[in-house]
């Protein structure tokens, strides 16, 4: 796993307040938290199984944050 790469704002007391990170780690992160939430999703989910196809099918389907 690569390291991230991070700039800390720090306050008027140089104490750190937030991390600032490049747009493509953000996205990196994005990507990952949202496979991780559709796993879970699916794991507590009883309904039918569907096939490759049919999954793929379902998910363009979805609503897409913008």
């Amino acid at each position: 796993m690569e390291a991230i790469k991070k700039k800390y704002i720090i306050d008027e007391n140089n104490e750190k307040v937030a991390v600032q990170i490049d747009i493509e780690t953000y996205q990196k992160m994005e990507d990952l938290l949202e496979n991780y939430a559709l796993v879970q999703l699916m794991k507590e989910d009883d309904s039918e199984r569907l096939e490759v196809r049919e999954a793929k099918e379902f998910y363009k389907k979805l609503p897409k944050e913008k």
